[in-house]
This record gives structure tokens, C-alpha cells and sequence, in this order.
């Protein structure tokens, strides 16, 4: 079972994020489960929300405690919320941000992972180029595509459109693939 915790801010989509990544991994014939956990439904609150993918049946209910990925859609939590808990020394970490690890004074600690596991994207900037809305779930989930090798593209851009049809859909599909093709870069 691969676990994915993704930490944010109400608004930015986090809950929705794992609900496309869980339909991405549906899509591609495997089981998921997708689920929030936040205390004052706020925007600007912190919010958690969890995916499982596996190829047999998922049983366990229980928050990720110990996540095989992590995506951040907001870095301001760093300072308020240990979204590094649990996370092992294998792990991968997505995080939503133009500025480098040394910029987020993350830099020593990223050099624990090995090499291709950690990337910051751009995605909010991605998101209002394509979007025209700071929101950087969609984009996100395309450079989780890349960096990880859990989910193909493919299904990710086939969860968003499923998610936000027509033009909107488009657009976020276009901030994915950005994304995606940021991190293989």
C-alpha cells in the first residue's frame, strides 16, 4: 500500500486533491480511498487529507500516520503544523513553491531523501497561468505523477477533467501537465 498525506490551508484544495488521486489509481484498476481531516472548516485553517492506493483491498481507516508521500500546498505550515512527521527516510515530498529548499530552510533536512524524491513546483503560479485561480491541487497531483511513478499522468489528467468538466477541467489538466513536466525536468 502506498500512503499519501497532503497538508494545506482550507481553499486550496487539499481534500479535493486526494479525491482525484484516488480516482487517478481507480482509474488505472486499482483500490484507493480517499478521506479530510480538519477541525474549523475555515478557509485559511490547516487541513489534512489522506489517499491510499493499492492493488488489493484497502481495510485500515485510520489517519496516515507514517505517509509513503507528502504534498504541501502551502509551506507557511512548516512553521505551525510537523507535516515531516512520520515520514521515512525513503519517502517522497511535493512541495508547492517557486522559492528552493534553501529558501524554506529546508535544505539539510532534504538531503536525507534520496536523490529525485523531493521537488518544489511552482503550482499555486501554475494554476493562475492556466486556471486563472491560485488553487495548485490539479497541478500538484501531476508532479506527485512524476516524482512517484504511482499513478500515470494519463489518469491523473483523466481524475481532473472527471472532477471539473469542460473548460475548467482543460485548464487544470494544462497546470498538471506543467507541473508534471516540471518535476522531470
Amino acid at each position: 500500500m502506498f500512503q499519501v498525506r497532503i497538508h494545506g490551508r482550507g481553499g486550496q484544495g487539499a481534500v479535493t486533491a486526494a479525491e482525484m488521486l484516488s480516482v487517478a489509481a481507480f482509474k488505472e484498476g486499482r483500490h484507493a480511498q480517499a478521506f479530510p481531516s480538519f477541525g474549523s472548516e475555515r478557509t485559511g485553517a490547516p487541513v489534512v487529507s489522506f489517499c491510499r492506493i493499492a492493488d488489493t483491498e484497502i481495510r485500515t481507516r485510520e489517519p496516515v500516520s507514517a505517509p509513503d508521500a507528502l504534498i504541501v500546498l502551502d509551506p507557511t505550515l512548516f512553521h505551525s503544523v510537523d507535516v515531516f512527521q512520520g515520514l521515512p527516510e525513503t519517502g517522497y515530498v511535493l512541495i508547492n513553491s517557486s522559492r528552493t529548499f534553501e529558501e524554506l530552510h529546508i535544505a539539510d533536512f532534504m538531503k536525507r531523501f534520496p536523490f529525485g524524491h523531493t521537488h518544489c513546483v511552482p503550482a499555486t503560479e501554475l494554476a493562475r497561468q492556466h486556471v486563472g485561480r491560485p488553487v495548485p491541487n490539479a497541478a500538484l497531483l501531476g508532479g506527485f505523477a512524476a516524482i512517484t511513478g504511482q499513478i500515470r499522468i494519463e489518469s491523473v489528467l483523466a481524475a481532473i477533467r472527471e472532477t471539473f468538466p469542460g473548460a475548467i477541467g482543460e485548464a487544470n489538466a494544462r497546470a498538471a501537465v506543467a507541473a508534471y513536466e516540471h518535476c522531470l525536468a
